[in-house]
């Protein structure tokens, strides 16, 4: 058994995302399990080393025990026509979407009335704005979609600043969920914190941020395969409390899983198990990086997070 986590050996990997683009990082192997050390590339190379305790947790200490054995899962929705919007909703068997939109266009509300009309009245719909509003585009834009959903559960990340949030959130009855970080007062600024452990650094200290805040969390993982997405998995299945599905279909998201069939974190019925290890990668040739030029800079992007 491998009983250290060779970092040289890492391996560089690009998979296909299903709307468009590609993934890319290093799959990392420790003792007890696999993880994913992938960044995204405007990450601060001081928030970097974050990524990398997130992504070696699982080999290390392994994670936190779970309090349940399965986490309700919401469909990631993005920036597509109100078709193939509604299509993802019903070929997923959520019911819960996050919609992706701009502001309160015709596009975006057509997509989110059909989100509404494939969940039916008693699914629940999100909006993620990521940070593209100011204060008064918010406030607009967040009543049309609330009407269009017919009620929004909450609307993620709609201002990048702090003191147009708080003036959003008094204006508006919807609640709010932003990015919780180890340095950042959630209180007055949002109704839920967002918890992502590649930003937290890991399930624990994730687990450590939730109870500091005293927030209703939800769990994202982003853009991750299945091997990533574990982790955020885990965390799910180790809060104490989890009153809202959480963004975790990472099968749902990239197109190719460099993962079993068997473990890739596709929910069944809107649910995913809380396994207890990282399923391996599996990485054929057509997903390995071999260009130079790429192998170079995730590996001076790993220097650089052991480094912190």
């Amino acid at each position: 058994m491998q009983t250290l986590i060779d970092l040289e050996a890492a391996a560089v990997f690009a998979v296909p995302l299903r709307d468009g683009g590609t993934h890319e990082g290093m799959m990392l192997e420790g003792p007890q399990g696999w993880g994913e050390f992938s960044p995204p590339a405007d990450c601060p190379d001081q928030l970097l080393g974050r990524w990398l305790t997130a992504a070696t947790e699982v080999g290390t200490v392994g994670w936190p025990d779970a309090v349940r054995g399965r986490v309700p899962v919401a469909v990631g929705i993005g920036a597509v026509d109100p078709g193939r919007a509604q299509a993802q909703v019903l070929e997923s068997g959520c019911r819960t979407a996050t919609v992706e939109v701009h502001g309160a266009t015709g596009e975006d509300i057509d997509r989110v009335a059909a989100v509404r009309a494939a969940l039916g009245p008693d699914g629940n719909i999100r909006c993620d704005a990521r940070e593209r509003w100011d204060a008064a585009s918010a406030v607009a834009a967040i009543g049309a979609l609330d009407r269009a959903a017919g009620g929004l559960e909450f609307i993620a990340r709609p201002c990048a600043d702090h003191e147009q949030l708080r003036a959003v959130r008094r204006l508006v009855d919807v609640p709010i969920a932003v990015h919780a970080a180890p340095d950042l007062e959630l209180r007055g600024l949002a109704d839920i914190a967002i918890l992502h452990c590649g930003v937290l650094g890991g399930a624990r200290r994730a687990l450590r941020v939730a109870e500091i805040s005293g927030m209703p969390c939800v769990v994202t993982s982003g853009e991750q395969t299945s091997v990533g997405a574990a982790v955020g998995v885990a965390l799910a299945g180790a809060l104490p409390t989890l009153p809202f599905a959480c963004e975790l279909g990472a099968g749902l998201v990239v197109a190719a899983d460099p993962v079993a069939a068997s473990r890739s974190l596709v929910p069944v019925v809107g649910f995913l198990p809380v396994a207890p290890m990282s399923p391996a990668p599996q990485l054929p040739a057509e997903h390995t990086v071999t260009d130079p030029e790429r192998i170079r800079w995730w590996r001076r992007r790993l220097q650089n997070a052991i480094a912190q």
